[in-house]
Protein backbone atom coordinates (compact mmCIF):
# COMPACT_ATOMS: atom_id res chain seq x y z
CA UNK A 1 0.00 0.00 0.00
CA UNK A 2 0.99 3.61 -0.64
CA UNK A 3 -0.20 7.10 0.27
CA UNK A 4 0.10 8.91 -3.06
CA UNK A 5 2.60 11.35 -1.56
CA UNK A 6 5.52 11.33 -4.00
CA UNK A 7 8.94 10.92 -2.38
CA UNK A 8 11.15 11.48 -5.43
CA UNK A 9 11.21 11.90 -9.18
CA UNK A 10 13.28 9.32 -10.99
CA UNK A 11 13.52 8.22 -14.59
CA UNK A 12 13.49 5.14 -16.78
CA UNK A 13 17.15 4.36 -17.42
CA UNK A 14 16.87 1.09 -19.28
CA UNK A 15 14.37 -1.39 -20.71
CA UNK A 16 15.26 -5.01 -21.49
CA UNK A 17 12.62 -6.95 -23.40
CA UNK A 18 12.19 -10.51 -22.15
CA UNK A 19 9.62 -12.20 -24.40
CA UNK A 20 6.35 -10.36 -23.84
CA UNK A 21 7.62 -8.92 -20.56
CA UNK A 22 10.25 -6.29 -19.78
CA UNK A 23 12.82 -5.56 -17.12
CA UNK A 24 13.12 -1.88 -16.24
CA UNK A 25 16.08 -0.06 -14.75
CA UNK A 26 14.78 2.93 -12.83
CA UNK A 27 16.94 5.72 -11.42
CA UNK A 28 15.63 6.84 -8.03
CA UNK A 29 16.67 10.48 -7.86
CA UNK A 30 16.68 11.51 -4.19
CA UNK A 31 14.76 8.42 -2.97
CA UNK A 32 16.43 6.97 0.14
CA UNK A 33 17.36 3.37 -0.67
CA UNK A 34 19.09 2.53 2.61
CA UNK A 35 16.13 0.60 3.99
CA UNK A 36 15.14 -1.10 0.71
CA UNK A 37 15.42 -4.88 0.41
CA UNK A 38 14.91 -7.35 -2.42
CA UNK A 39 11.17 -8.01 -2.76
CA UNK A 40 10.10 -4.58 -1.51
CA UNK A 41 7.45 -2.63 -3.39
CA UNK A 42 8.02 0.77 -4.98
CA UNK A 43 5.29 2.63 -6.84
CA UNK A 44 6.46 3.93 -10.22
CA UNK A 45 3.95 6.40 -11.67
CA UNK A 46 1.40 4.70 -9.45
CA UNK A 47 2.26 1.14 -10.54
CA UNK A 48 3.36 -1.15 -7.71
CA UNK A 49 6.59 -2.86 -8.81
CA UNK A 50 8.74 -5.40 -6.97
CA UNK A 51 12.43 -4.67 -6.48
CA UNK A 52 14.51 -7.56 -7.85
CA UNK A 53 17.92 -5.86 -7.48
CA UNK A 54 19.09 -2.37 -6.60
CA UNK A 55 21.90 0.03 -5.86
CA UNK A 56 22.04 3.41 -4.18
CA UNK A 57 20.94 5.22 -7.35
CA UNK A 58 18.67 2.74 -9.11
CA UNK A 59 16.64 -0.46 -8.95
CA UNK A 60 15.45 -3.11 -11.38
CA UNK A 61 11.89 -4.45 -11.67
CA UNK A 62 10.18 -6.95 -13.94
CA UNK A 63 6.99 -5.72 -15.60
CA UNK A 64 4.44 -8.17 -17.00
CA UNK A 65 2.74 -7.84 -20.37
CA UNK A 66 -0.53 -7.15 -18.52
CA UNK A 67 1.00 -4.17 -16.74
CA UNK A 68 2.71 -2.89 -19.88
CA UNK A 69 -0.57 -3.02 -21.81
CA UNK A 70 -2.81 -1.53 -19.11
CA UNK A 71 -0.57 1.31 -17.86
CA UNK A 72 1.74 3.94 -19.32
CA UNK A 73 4.91 2.06 -18.34
CA UNK A 74 5.12 0.40 -21.74
CA UNK A 75 5.07 3.80 -23.46
CA UNK A 76 7.60 5.81 -21.46
CA UNK A 77 10.80 6.50 -23.39
CA UNK A 78 14.27 5.96 -21.94
CA UNK A 79 15.01 9.01 -19.83
CA UNK A 80 11.32 9.68 -19.22
CA UNK A 81 10.52 10.98 -15.71
CA UNK A 82 8.54 8.94 -13.19
CA UNK A 83 7.07 9.54 -9.74
CA UNK A 84 8.38 7.26 -6.99
CA UNK A 85 7.05 6.23 -3.59
CA UNK A 86 8.16 3.42 -1.29
CA UNK A 87 5.47 1.30 0.35
CA UNK A 88 4.01 2.78 3.52
CA UNK A 89 4.72 1.38 6.98
CA UNK A 90 2.67 1.56 10.16
CA UNK A 91 4.66 4.67 11.10
CA UNK A 92 4.15 6.44 7.75
CA UNK A 93 1.98 9.58 7.97
CA UNK A 94 -1.07 9.07 5.75
CA UNK A 95 -0.86 12.49 4.12
CA UNK A 96 -2.68 11.41 0.96
CA UNK A 97 -5.13 8.50 0.77
CA UNK A 98 -4.85 4.72 0.67
CA UNK A 99 -3.44 3.73 -2.71
CA UNK A 100 -2.97 0.10 -3.75
CA UNK A 101 -0.64 0.63 -6.69
CA UNK A 102 -3.02 -1.36 -8.89
CA UNK A 103 -3.81 0.96 -11.79
CA UNK A 104 -7.42 0.77 -13.01
CA UNK A 105 -6.99 2.44 -16.38
CA UNK A 106 -5.26 5.18 -18.31
CA UNK A 107 -6.86 8.58 -18.71
CA UNK A 108 -6.00 11.62 -20.80
CA UNK A 109 -5.13 15.23 -20.02
CA UNK A 110 -7.56 17.25 -22.13
CA UNK A 111 -7.06 20.76 -20.77
CA UNK A 112 -4.40 22.70 -18.87
CA UNK A 113 -4.67 26.32 -17.78
CA UNK A 114 -3.16 28.64 -15.20
CA UNK A 115 -5.21 29.55 -12.14
CA UNK A 116 -3.23 32.03 -10.07
CA UNK A 117 -0.07 30.19 -8.99
CA UNK A 118 -1.82 26.86 -9.46
CA UNK A 119 -2.56 24.93 -12.64
CA UNK A 120 -6.04 23.73 -13.51
CA UNK A 121 -6.30 20.37 -15.27
CA UNK A 122 -9.19 18.53 -16.89
CA UNK A 123 -8.71 14.78 -17.09
CA UNK A 124 -10.86 12.35 -19.07
CA UNK A 125 -11.37 8.90 -17.55
CA UNK A 126 -12.96 5.88 -19.27
CA UNK A 127 -16.75 5.92 -19.08
CA UNK A 128 -16.78 2.59 -17.21
CA UNK A 129 -14.87 4.12 -14.29
CA UNK A 130 -16.48 7.56 -14.18
CA UNK A 131 -18.93 6.36 -11.50
CA UNK A 132 -16.03 5.93 -9.07
CA UNK A 133 -14.93 9.58 -9.32
CA UNK A 134 -16.69 11.95 -6.94
CA UNK A 135 -16.52 15.69 -6.32
CA UNK A 136 -14.14 16.36 -3.39
CA UNK A 137 -13.20 12.68 -3.43
CA UNK A 138 -9.74 11.24 -3.96
CA UNK A 139 -8.11 10.03 -7.17
CA UNK A 140 -4.57 8.83 -7.87
CA UNK A 141 -2.96 10.06 -11.10
CA UNK A 142 0.52 8.77 -11.97
CA UNK A 143 0.90 7.82 -8.32
CA UNK A 144 -0.10 11.25 -6.97
CA UNK A 145 -2.90 11.52 -4.40
CA UNK A 146 -5.20 14.31 -5.60
CA UNK A 147 -8.53 15.86 -4.65
CA UNK A 148 -11.21 16.07 -7.34
CA UNK A 149 -12.62 19.60 -7.55
CA UNK A 150 -15.43 19.01 -10.00
CA UNK A 151 -16.87 16.13 -12.04
CA UNK A 152 -18.89 16.36 -15.24
CA UNK A 153 -19.62 13.04 -16.87
CA UNK A 154 -16.27 11.36 -17.45
CA UNK A 155 -14.29 14.60 -17.01
CA UNK A 156 -12.76 15.43 -13.64
CA UNK A 157 -11.15 18.75 -12.76
CA UNK A 158 -8.11 19.27 -10.54
CA UNK A 159 -6.29 22.32 -9.18
CA UNK A 160 -2.61 21.60 -8.59
CA UNK A 161 -0.59 23.81 -6.23
CA UNK A 162 3.01 24.90 -6.99
CA UNK A 163 4.59 22.41 -4.54
CA UNK A 164 2.99 19.42 -6.31
CA UNK A 165 3.91 20.82 -9.73
CA UNK A 166 7.54 21.10 -8.62
CA UNK A 167 7.90 17.80 -6.75
CA UNK A 168 6.05 15.53 -9.19
CA UNK A 169 5.81 15.05 -12.95
CA UNK A 170 2.56 17.05 -13.09
CA UNK A 171 4.52 20.19 -13.89
CA UNK A 172 5.37 18.54 -17.22
CA UNK A 173 1.88 17.26 -18.06
CA UNK A 174 0.74 18.32 -21.53
CA UNK A 175 -2.61 18.24 -23.31
CA UNK A 176 -3.15 14.83 -24.89
CA UNK A 177 -0.82 13.03 -22.48
CA UNK A 178 -2.03 9.70 -21.11
CA UNK A 179 -1.72 9.04 -17.38
CA UNK A 180 -2.23 6.15 -14.98
CA UNK A 181 -5.40 6.35 -12.91
CA UNK A 182 -6.39 4.49 -9.76
CA UNK A 183 -9.84 5.28 -8.43
CA UNK A 184 -10.64 5.45 -4.74
CA UNK A 185 -10.19 2.04 -3.12
CA UNK A 186 -13.33 2.31 -0.97
CA UNK A 187 -15.55 3.20 -3.95
CA UNK A 188 -14.33 0.17 -5.86
CA UNK A 189 -15.14 -2.24 -3.01
CA UNK A 190 -18.44 -0.54 -2.21
CA UNK A 191 -19.79 -1.32 -5.68
CA UNK A 192 -18.89 -5.00 -5.29
CA UNK A 193 -20.46 -5.20 -1.84
CA UNK A 194 -23.70 -3.61 -3.03
CA UNK A 195 -24.08 -6.37 -5.63
CA UNK A 196 -24.42 -8.84 -2.77
CA UNK A 197 -24.90 -12.44 -3.89
CA UNK A 198 -25.35 -11.23 -7.47
CA UNK A 199 -21.60 -10.59 -7.52
CA UNK A 200 -21.19 -14.31 -8.29
CA UNK A 201 -22.95 -13.69 -11.63
CA UNK A 202 -20.29 -12.73 -14.17
CA UNK A 203 -22.80 -10.48 -15.98
CA UNK A 204 -23.89 -8.58 -12.88
CA UNK A 205 -23.49 -4.80 -12.99
CA UNK A 206 -24.58 -2.09 -10.62
CA UNK A 207 -27.31 -0.17 -12.46
CA UNK A 208 -30.19 2.06 -11.37
CA UNK A 209 -32.59 -0.79 -12.14
CA UNK A 210 -30.55 -3.22 -10.04
CA UNK A 211 -30.59 -0.81 -7.10
CA UNK A 212 -34.37 -0.31 -7.33
CA UNK A 213 -35.00 -4.05 -7.56
CA UNK A 214 -32.93 -4.62 -4.42
CA UNK A 215 -34.50 -2.00 -2.20
CA UNK A 216 -32.20 0.96 -2.82
CA UNK A 217 -34.77 3.05 -4.71
CA UNK A 218 -36.67 5.95 -3.23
Amino acid sequence: MFTGIIQSQGSIQGKEVKGSDSRLKISVGSLDMTSVEIGDSIAVNGVCLTVISFGSTHFFADVSNETLSKTTLGKIDIGGPVNLEKALTLSTPLGGHLVSGHVDCVGKIIERSNDGRSVHFKVEVPASLAKFVAKKGSICIDGISLTVNEVSGKICELNIVPHTLEKTTMGQFAIGQIVNIEVDLLARYLERLMLGEAAANENATLTARFLEENGFGR
